[in-house]
């Protein structure tokens, strides 16, 4: 791969994780104001529907969900970089096979560790 793809490539994760730590900041922010508004709204032990308790548990999980996803995206990024600025030579090359990954699946997916033909191998041999 020759420079100026790599200076693309690590500005595209660079985006990407500063896409991610902004996303994560949100959810902090929202669980923060979930817990502060349930904190202040009731102060009696008693709830005001059983279906309202429903509902912010089922957003508290969704937001959960949401955060640890968008949790582990930020670790592969960040993992993508380490290997980028430890490495830049051998940044681009499947870590099962040893070719080059083409660019153009870098530039989509900028942290694969994998060709497309390995990856897909991979995920066959995990649902069978």
């Amino acid at each position: 791969m020759d420079p100026t793809q790599l200076e693309h490539i690590e500005q595209r994760l660079l985006r990407e994780r500063d896409r991610a730590m902004r996303s994560l900041g949100r959810f902090q922010q929202q669980q923060s104001k979930l817990a502060r508004d349930s904190s202040d709204a009731d102060l009696s032990s008693y709830s005001f529907h059983m279906a309202d308790q429903g509902t912010d548990a089922m957003e508290r999980e969704k937001a959960f969900l949401f955060a640890s996803k968008e949790g582990r995206y930020l670790y592969r990024v960040e993992d993508a970089l380490r290997r980028l600025y430890n490495d830049p030579t051998n940044f681009g090359v499947c870590q099962s096979c040893q070719s080059q990954i083409p660019f153009e699946r870098l530039d989509a997916l900028p942290h694969a560790k994998y060709c497309l033909a390995c990856k897909r191998r991979e995920e066959e041999e995990a649902a069978a």
